[in-house]
């Protein structure tokens, strides 16, 4: 049973610890405040912008926006920008088979890679493009090495390059972007939020949910000690 019990807690933590090793670079901790909504909605938008395009969130609807505080017609406005309604899924513009002949595979569907990946990874992920000639499109990931997403971002980042001194790797910014490196920080901050929010869009609620439970059976608690207090004082 010990044993069992030892290979259950390894399979369990085995792939925390496949995505820090995979990344040949320590992971930074991502901003991740789902309370936020002003961060969400800056994360929305460039979720919207920089990755719909390609990637789809196929398990969340726009109209879900209300939560972090916009109307119907601000959804309209900020995140739909081809006819879709309100109500529909936030599906890619790009169809599986289009993908596969540009990437040579599909992007992958982002509803939950937040809670697939984890934010920290992804927070990484996104900072750790550079230039290498030697892939199919110009760039690679010292996180995920030969990735074939190409830097999407890069001109808000700038670019950088690999440094290599002995057996550590870093990266080094070669031409600036339109971005500052604490604005893109501050910029991929938000996206990850956004990204972590998408997973499971109900957390808030849960959470509130589950404190409003606690207090009740807490309450429960004193007047069920304090009734049978009262009933055996009557017998004894």
């Amino acid at each position: 049973m010990k044993k069992l019990t030892i290979a259950i807690l390894i399979l369990c933590i085995a792939p925390f610890g496949v995505f820090a090793a995979e990344s040949g670079m320590p992971l930074e901790r991502a901003p991740v405040d789902i309370t936020d909504n002003d961060s969400l909605q800056r994360g929305a938008e460039s979720f919207v912008n920089y990755c719909l395009t390609c990637h789809g969130a196929s398990y969340m609807r726009y109209n879900r926006h209300r939560d972090i505080g916009y109307t119907n017609e601000e959804i309209l406005e900020k995140m739909i920008h081809t006819d879709q309604k309100v109500g529909d899924l936030m599906l890619s513009a790009m169809r599986k088979e289009e993908g596969e002949v540009w990437f040579g595979v599909a992007p992958p569907d982002l509803s939950v890679i937040a809670r697939s990946r984890g934010s920290d990874w992804l927070y990484t992920y996104l900072k750790a493009f550079y230039r290498d000639d030697t892939t199919g499109t110009g760039w690679n990931n010292l996180v995920y090495d030969r990735v074939a997403m190409p830097h999407v971002l890069y001109q808000l980042q700038g670019e950088q390059i690999l440094v290599v001194k002995g057996d550590q790797k870093s990266l080094s910014l070669d031409k600036p972007g339109q971005m500052t490196s604490a604005e893109f920080d501050k910029f991929v901050g938000d996206l990850v939020n956004y990204l972590v929010y998408l997973g499971e869009p109900h957390a808030n609620e849960r959470k509130e949910l589950g404190i409003k439970v606690m207090l009740f059976l807490l309450g429960m608690l004193v007047l069920t000690y304090l009734l049978k207090k009262e009933y055996w004082r009557d017998i004894h």
